[in-house]
C-alpha cells in the first residue's frame, strides 16, 4: 500500500477545502434547518434481494415491511453469495435484469447483503447506482470518474443524471440488521441535538481530508456544534451524531453513544473491505451503533475526493435529506468506496403533514 502524499495532493486537498467553502458560503448566515430539504422516501427506493441467499432475503422481508416499500419494488435476482468480487461478466447481467425489473420511478437502490461487495476494480455500490465502468478504477494514485450527484440540489438523482445512489444494508447476521434498520426507523423527525467531531490524528497521510476541518467547523458553528479536534480518538461521549477520522484502526468506539441517524467513517485504505483485511472494517462503526458507513474497497490512495466531505454531508443532512442522499452527496469520486447503513434514516426532516378531508 501506497499513502505517499505529493505536492499535487496537497493542492488538490486545498482545492478541496476551497470548493467546499464556496459551496456553502451562501447559505452560511442561515441555519440549514430553516432551508428544509426533500428526501426520498419509500416511494422511491427498491430493494434488491438474492434469492440464493436466506439472509438476504430475511433483510429484504423485514425492511420492506419496516418502511412500507410497495411489493413491485423488491427487485430479485440470483447468484452465488460466497465470492467476495463479481466480474464484469457476471455483474452486467444480474445489473440488466435490475434495469428491466426496476419501475422508472425508481431514485435509489438497497443492497440486501456485505458479499460480494465489489464489481472487479470498483465498488458494488457506485456499480449498482452508474453501472460497470472502468473510469472509476485507478492503477496507481490516480484519480476517478467524477459523481454529477456530488453536493446537487436534486432530489431525484435517477431522473436527473441517470444515476440511483445505492447502499448496502446488511450484517454479520439477521439481528445485527435488524438492530441497524430498527435505529434507521428510529431516527426518523426526531431531531437529534448531538455533536460533529472532526479528528485531525497522528496519521498524517490519512488526515489528508483534515485540512478542510477547521473551516467546516467555522462555517458550521453559528447552528451546530463542531468540534475540531487534533488528537487518536474520542471516548465517553454521549451525543456522537458525526464522527469523522483517519486511522488505520480506531480505538474505543464502544465507548461512545450514536445518536439514531449518526454517521461515521475513517479514511484508510480498505474499510470498505468485507472479505478480511489487517484494517479495521467500517462495519465496527456500525457495531458499535452509527446507522451508516463508508470505506474503501480498493486502494484508493488518500484523495480527499474519494472520501465523504463532512461539510457537505452535514449540509444535506441537517437541511432534511435522507442518509443516502447525504452521504452519497458527500462523495465527489465514489467508484472506490462502499456505503453501508439503513438509508431511508432521516433524523433531520420533518414530518409531511396530513392534509384534511373536505
Amino acid at each position: 500500500m501506497s499513502f505517499a502524499q505529493p505536492i499535487k495532493l496537497i493542492l488538490f486537498s486545498l482545492l478541496f477545502a476551497n470548493l467546499y467553502c464556496a459551496s456553502i458560503a451562501p447559505q452560511a448566515a442561515i441555519s440549514p434547518l430553516y432551508k428544509p430539504s426533500p428526501s426520498l422516501g419509500a416511494q422511491e427506493l427498491a430493494i434488491i434481494v438474492n434469492d440464493e441467499d436466506p439472509l438476504s432475503a430475511r433483510i429484504a422481508d423485514y425492511y420492506r415491511r419496516q418502511r412500507n416499500i410497495p411489493a413491485e419494488q423488491l427487485i430479485h435476482i440470483r447468484f452465488s453469495p460466497h465470492q467476495a468480487i463479481l466480474s464484469k461478466g457476471q455483474f452486467e447481467k444480474l445489473k440488466q435484469q435490475v434495469d428491466e425489473k426496476t419501475p422508472q420511478h425508481v431514485q435509489a437502490f438497497v443492497l440486501t447483503w456485505l458479499q460480494p461487495f465489489r464489481v472487479e476494480c470498483m465498488s458494488i455500490t457506485t456499480a449498482f447506482a452508474a453501472g460497470f465502468d472502468p473510469a472509476f478504477c485507478a492503477q496507481g494514485c490516480k484519480q476517478t470518474r467524477n459523481s454529477p450527484y456530488y453536493a446537487s440540489e436534486t432530489d431525484k438523482p435517477f431522473k436527473a443524471h441517470g444515476w440511483r445512489p445505492t447502499m448496502a444494508l446488511a450484517g454479520k447476521n439477521f439481528d445485527d440488521v435488524k438492530k441497524l434498520i430498527d435505529t434507521g426507523v428510529a431516527a426518523d423527525f426526531s431531531h437529534p441535538q448531538g455533536s460533529a467531531y472532526l479528528l485531525k490524528t497522528s496519521d498524517q497521510a490519512r488526515s489528508s481530508r483534515a485540512i478542510a476541518f477547521p473551516q467546516i467547523a467555522e462555517k458550521f458553528s453559528r447552528f451546530w456544534p463542531v468540534n475540531y479536534l487534533e488528537q487518536e480518538y474520542i471516548a465517553g461521549r454521549q451525543d456522537v451524531m458525526f464522527y469523522f477520522t483517519g486511522l488505520v484502526k480506531v480505538p474505543h468506539l464502544a465507548e461512545n453513544r450514536y445518536l439514531p441517524g449518526a454517521v461515521a467513517d475513517h479514511l484508510t485504505s480498505t474499510g470498505g473491505v468485507m472479505s478480511g483485511s489487517d484494517q479495521m472494517n467500517i462495519m465496527e462503526w456500525l457495531q458499535a451503533g452509527a446507522t451508516a458507513s463508508y470505506g474503501a474497497v480498493v486502494e484508493p490512495c488518500n484523495f480527499p475526493a474519494k472520501f465523504p466531505n463532512p461539510g457537505v454531508l452535514m449540509y444535506y443532512y441537517l437541511r432534511g435529506s435522507s442518509l443516502i442522499e447525504a452521504y452519497w452527496k458527500s462523495v465527489a469520486q465514489p467508484g472506490q468506496g462502499i456505503f453501508v447503513g439503513e438509508p431511508l434514516a432521516k433524523p433531520f426532516a420533518y414530518r409531511p403533514q396530513k392534509q384534511e378531508s373536505h
